[in-house]
């Protein structure tokens, strides 16, 4: 079993109650299936869980494309860059 046919029960039980709920994930391996439209899971990026809306250009994906692990805060404090050396 792949682990995307893991989540496809907790989706299906969602969409036959009609009731939206987010889900938590550690597997940022999975494919995003066509039942998961309309849907929030919650993506683990190895410090939290961040959540994303599938939506259907999101289908066959994975879903850790769609949680950055990385933060890019810049090369430097802007002070070093409005400073000009002479």
């Amino acid at each position: 079993m792949s682990r995307s046919i893991k989540k496809g029960p907790f989706i299906e039980q969602m969409n036959k109650k009609s009731e939206k709920k987010v889900v938590k994930t550690w597997s940022r391996a999975s494919v995003i299936f066509p039942s998961f439209i309309g849907h929030t899971v919650a993506v683990y990026n190895g410090r939290k869980h961040v959540p994303v809306y599938v939506t259907e250009n999101m289908v066959g994906h994975r879903l850790g494309e769609f949680a950055p692990t990385r933060t890019y805060r810049g090369h430097g404090k802007s002070t070093d860059r409005t400073t000009v050396p002479k």
